[in-house]
């Protein structure tokens, strides 16, 4: 396991070195960002769906949003096998790292975040439950900038110029959704260095009034 990991988002930075055995604290009083969450959830929707997730998400997801483009694929790592009901079948993972992960296109990126914009909603069809939609922008009193499994603006510290109902569903890499329900708009920029994410969110939030 990665302790004490860092990243650029966080306002809230871990207590020890990256890589230092942390001390346990009592659930729900100690923040710190890692992927054993996303990847438990993974593993447990696995389990829950009996299907390969890749499957699972273009069917349920990609598809009705009217794609996916080519090329998109969902990797596991090597030693991430389970056998369910007979079926030997990868868990993948939440998190892109080691070469495991999520790809998809800005376009499919830019999809998904109309679909959580309209609270999980496409062309009439109920894509994810409203109410899971509404609980991943609700922050939690140790960490009041996460919400689940995404980056929250409610005080303006994570992008000063961004509106405070703005969250950013965020990759590694550099791969941000902007979902604004203020501005009823969604934003993806790809690959861009986290030094320029707030000049790049300056410009975007100040381009209607220029």
């Amino acid at each position: 396991m990665e302790h004490n990991r860092r990243v650029a988002h966080d306002p809230k930075p871990p207590q020890g070195a990256k890589g230092e055995a942390r001390t346990l604290q009592p659930p729900g009083s100690y923040w710190e960002y890692n992927d054993v969450r996303i990847n438990q959830f993974a593993l447990a929707l696995l389990h829950l769906f009996r299907r390969p997730l890749p499957e699972v998400f273009e069917e349920a997801i990609l598809r009705p949003l009217g794609g996916p483009a080519a090329g998109w694929q969902w990797v596991g790592y090597d030693d991430a096998w389970v056998e369910i009901d007979g079926r030997r079948m990868q868990s993948v993972p939440g998190g892109t790292h080691w070469g495991g992960g999520v790809s998809i296109g800005a376009r499919d990126q830019a999809r998904i975040g109309q679909m959580l914009l309209d609270n999980g909603a496409h062309a009439g069809r109920q894509l994810v439950p409203a109410d899971w939609v509404r609980r991943m922008q609700q922050p939690s009193a140790v960490a009041p900038f996460y919400g689940w499994l995404t980056w929250l603006n409610r005080d303006g510290r994570m992008f000063a110029d961004a509106s405070r109902e703005s969250w950013f569903p965020v990759g590694a890499g550099g791969h941000y959704t902007w979902i604004d329900p203020a501005s009823e708009a969604v934003v993806v920029v790809r690959w861009i260095d986290g030094a320029h994410a707030p000049g790049f969110v300056t410009r975007v939030a100040k381009a209607p009034a220029a």
